[in-house]
């Protein structure tokens, strides 16, 4: 049997996870932009459901993709001598996964929980006082205490990025190079932080740190 086609199919639906994700970096961003002009709260709020809209499209597709695989891998273990009708097979696979969906699922997706997180951080930072003129003078103490240096490249960070294990942050281009330079050796990479007893930092341990570059956006602009 030629599964090439299926291949095919599967292949195109995982292009659509590209966009999806895609449209959540996108969704983010006009959040974060939202919070720091000081707009109305119900376009924040707008932008969550949109997020949320996208998480269930993201776990839609994602059961989708995983019917489809196990019934590939099915078929091709079990090697039947009539080939079973594939599509409904998967359906069936698909809408039993699907039963048992809630809302706490969407809750966990991983850009939604980083939305979440970046935008608690942008409106602490720009919502916690009375005016603007104290927010100023907050930010810019925030700034003095911040270190802008990548502790790998030690000049200022462009695209940082925050370790989930210990805090730490880096420039996204050095630590990816570290971690890919390490695996290639077979070795694990520590956290390149002075101090830091985190042994075993993984790509997929980092998170953008979008507040954080606002700020060095910010400073550089002044």
């Amino acid at each position: 049997v030629s599964f090439n086609a299926i291949d095919s199919a599967l292949s195109s639906l995982k292009n659509c996870q590209s966009y999806i994700n895609s449209g959540m970096d996108v969704a983010t961003q006009v959040a974060l932009d939202l919070v720091e002009s000081f707009n109305d709260g119900e376009d924040v709020n707008n932008t969550e459901k949109v997020m949320l809209e996208y998480a269930t499209m993201d776990r839609e597709l994602n059961h989708y993709i995983k019917a489809f695989e196990e019934t590939i891998n099915q078929v091709k273990r079990e090697k039947p001598e009539n080939l079973p009708d594939l599509e409904n097979l998967a359906q069936e696979k698909f809408l039993e996964m699907e039963s048992i969906n809630s809302d706490s699922d969407l809750q966990r997706n991983e850009k939604y929980m980083y939305f979440k997180d970046q935008l608690k951080e942008m409106k602490k930072q720009y919502h916690g006082n009375d005016t603007i003129e104290q927010i100023d003078e907050d930010l810019a103490v925030t700034r003095s205490q911040i270190n802008f240096i990548c502790p790998i490249t030690q000049v200022t960070m462009k695209r940082p990025v925050r370790n989930k294990v210990c805090g730490h942050i880096y420039e996204e281009d050095a630590i990816l190079e570290m971690i890919q330079t390490q695996k290639q050796k077979k070795k694990k990479v520590r956290c390149p932080k002075m101090g830091c007893s985190h042994v075993d930092v993984k790509g997929s341990d980092l998170v953008r740190d979008e507040i954080l570059k606002r700020l060095i956006d910010s400073q550089k602009k002044q």
